[in-house]
């Protein structure tokens, strides 16, 4: 009795109350029950507290950090008689971030007065306002940007990019500003370099004063020559800011870049636990993005194309439940794909370094300071050479000529070592062109041409071998039909190539090896994230739509279709709608045949309309339907609707085009130049929409 007494006092003093010092058992209730109350309090509010403290925590997290001491760092530099130089970039791949980088280190070894920073667009300010301070302050400043998809700004870019073309409004205000800017692109596509372009035209008439001619560099050629080619012209112009009197008429000294090369450090794997790098949990700002991607499971694989068929193609889902992945329709998305076990093989085997050794890569010397700022951001490790070429390592591309350059430097035969040399060099334009890429040698290939070239590890991933770029997909599904899933649909990419080799896309053979859940338990994963795209259905359903899209350019068309089946259903009152798909046969590849027919039956598609370019002698493709239609296509677009295309980019979307600018000229009996300023203005206006590759 005496602890229930100690207890009724103790609730007692907690109360301020008093019992009059006899106990009875209600009492004792009465106590126990306070008590329980008086602690669920205390917990509840101690949560609360926890968990308002969290939110305060993440709401002070900015999205885009930029240093105040980089700041503070450039004010110094220029009151010490410094002339800062700064080098954006806009890249997809990291070309342009790794000529952006080379053309600093070769600014500072060349001019001693210059302070260089490389700075990635995405990074360079946190909102719109930042972005005009910051420019504001440039004085001598070079672009390195990218032009994609269909003449489209490169992730990194695309909020610069619409920032500064899209505010026309302003007087000039970049006097102070000399630039130069040199383009990445692909004559092969419509919009060759539109991004470099447009940036150079915006810069001039906002006042700035452009240094050197826009560099053009096409990649369906050799970009590295083109930048090489640009870069000569740009010495004598940066030795007339750059040098001082004193030594104005001395030659520029001669320039070698060094080789990058990744500090490496090899692990005992009986001392570590390796951990997977992915995670199914968002980062810090509850999103996902190429540089943080989610790690998720197949649960849908399938064959698409009818046992007669000779080609492939896969339709494949991946399942998003529960991890905080958001799409719409018409988005994309990217995944990163290993590299095939035999591929991988090849690999180690070339390198002479065996798959399980476990190993890890630094931009830093053992002291803690930087190797130099032309290395690319390290891969996650300690991780074991077979994780490291399955995941990080492009080697099936042909090579560049730095990575030439990097083979000849660790090459032990002379002869090989000279070989390769010439090829990388301006008398071997020519002989590399044919040999590398006319032919389509891979890195991999290449190397076993010269086996005596066995890079370090360091070197390896640094120099020769470029990171393993997500490969990107328009997504197949509406989130509104399958809410859970991102549906993926992709032609098996396998070919021979000149030298013989059999061709195999890295992503592709990866989705038709897949291993889904519905088979599988141990079900195969890849680590995806979404890229938001403007390639969009109406904001009003009742206004008519077309699509144009053979082949796999079905894929956000089959998205646009399960979004209307969805309106349908919930009493939407939808517009007309054409289809126009091609393939080869129907009875071979007539991907989703069954699907389409049911979209036109539940009226979420009014009209399909098939082409098949070879079940008659004369082949038939999209635009030649196109032209069957051309009055009821042509009223469709006059009464404000959208058109929009998928797919190839080189063949079918230029195809498309030119038969849309004949159906213009027809129908509206214009002379060419009118029907293609009608066509624009369509553009211009977001209903003549385009997701090309």
């Amino acid at each position: 009795m005496s602890s229930s007494s100690d207890l009724v006092r103790f609730v007692e003093s907690i109360l301020g109350v008093s019992s009059g010092g006899s106990v009875t058992d209600s009492m004792i209730v009465i106590a126990t029950t306070s008590l329980a109350v008086i602690l669920g309090l205390l917990v509840f509010l101690w949560k609360k507290s926890a968990s308002e403290r969290r939110r305060d925590v993440k709401s002070l997290v900015a999205p885009k950090p930029v240093s105040l001491k980089d700041d503070v760092d450039d004010d110094a530099a220029i009151a010490a008689g410094k002339t800062k130089v700064t080098i954006f970039y806009g890249t997809q791949t990291g070309t342009a971030e790794g000529f952006a980088k080379a053309l600093a280190e070769e600014i500072e070894a060349r001019y001693e007065k210059a302070t260089v920073k490389v700075v990635d667009l995405d990074d360079y300010a946190v909102d719109d306002e930042q972005y005009e301070e910051k420019l504001k302050k440039e004085t001598l400043a070079f672009f390195m940007v990218a032009t994609y998809g269909d003449g489209e700004p490169t992730d990194n870019a695309a909020r610069f990019y619409k920032w500064f073309t899209e505010g026309n409004e302003r007087e000039p205000w970049l006097q102070q500003l000399t630039y130069g800017v040199f383009g990445l692109g692909n004559r092969q596509y419509e919009h060759f370099n539109k991004i470099a372009k447009v940036l150079d035209e915006q810069l001039s008439e906002q006042g700035a004063k452009l240094l050197i001619q826009v560099g053009l560099g096409d990649d369906d050629q050799c970009i590295e020559d083109d930048f090489t080619a640009w870069r000569e012209l740009l010495w004598p112009e940066l030795d007339q800011l750059l040098r001082d009197e004193d030594d104005g008429n001395t030659a520029s000294t001669p320039y070698t870049a060094a080789i990058p090369e990744y500090r490496v450090v090899i692990h005992d794997p009986s001392a570590m636990h390796i951990e997977d790098n992915y995670s199914d949990r968002a980062n810090g700002n509850a999103s996902y993005d190429i540089h943080h991607p989610c790690r998720v499971n197949v649960s849908v694989q399938r064959e698409l194309h009818k046992s007669e068929s000779d080609r492939s193609c896969i339709h494949l889902e991946f399942d998003v439940s529960g991890i905080g992945i958001i799409y719409e329709t018409g988005d994309h998305v990217g995944v990163y794909a290993d590299n095939c076990i035999e591929t991988v093989d090849v690999a180690a085997r070339l390198l002479g370094q065996p798959l399980d050794l476990l190993f890890s890569i630094h931009t830093d010397n053992d002291d803690g300071t930087s190797i130099g700022n032309s290395l690319p951001p390290p891969f996650p490790g300690p991780c074991t050479l077979h994780s490291a070429l399955a995941r990080y390592a492009d080697v099936l591309n042909p090579p560049r000529k730095a990575a030439l350059i990097a083979l000849a430097a660790h090459a032990t035969e002379p002869s090989e070592a000279e070989r390769l040399k010439f090829l990388s060099s301006p008398q071997g334009k020519d002989e590399y062109s044919k040999w590398v890429v006319g032919s389509q040698r891979s890195l991999l290939e290449v190397m076993a041409e010269f086996p005596s070239a066995k890079p370090p590890l360091g070197v390896f991933f640094a120099a020769v071998a470029p990171r393993l770029q997500p490969r990107y997909y328009s997504i197949s599904s509406s989130p509104r039909f399958v809410p859970h899933r991102v549906h993926v649909t992709s032609a098996l990419v396998y070919g021979p190539t000149p030298t013989g080799r059999i061709h195999r896309g890295v992503c592709s053979t990866w989705m038709k090896n897949a291993v889904p859940l519905e088979k599988s338990n141990d079900c195969s994963w890849a680590p995806i994230f979404i890229r938001q795209s403007n390639f969009k259905l109406p904001a009003d359903p009742s206004i008519p739509v077309i699509m144009i899209g053979p082949g796999t350019g079905l894929a956000p068309f089959r998205g646009f279709l399960q979004e209307r089946m969805v309106l349908k259903e919930d009493g939407a009152q939808l517009g007309p709608s054409l289809l126009f798909f091609g393939c080869r046969n129907r009875r071979m590849d007539f991907i989703y045949e069954d699907e389409l027919n049911n979209f036109v039956e539940q009226g979420a598609l009014s009209e399909l309309i098939v082409a098949f370019s070879r079940e008659w002698p004369q082949k038939e493709y999209v635009q030649h339907k196109m032209m069957d239609k051309a009055a009821y296509l042509w009223s469709l677009i006059s009464k404000g609707g959208y058109l929009y295309v998928c797919g190839d980019a080189k063949g079918m979307a230029r195809d498309v085009h030119r038969t849309l600018h004949t159906i213009v000229q027809e129908q509206e009996s214009v002379d060419s130049s009118k029907a293609e300023s009608m066509v624009k203005k369509l553009q211009m206006e977001g209903r003549y929409l385009r997701d090309v590759w």
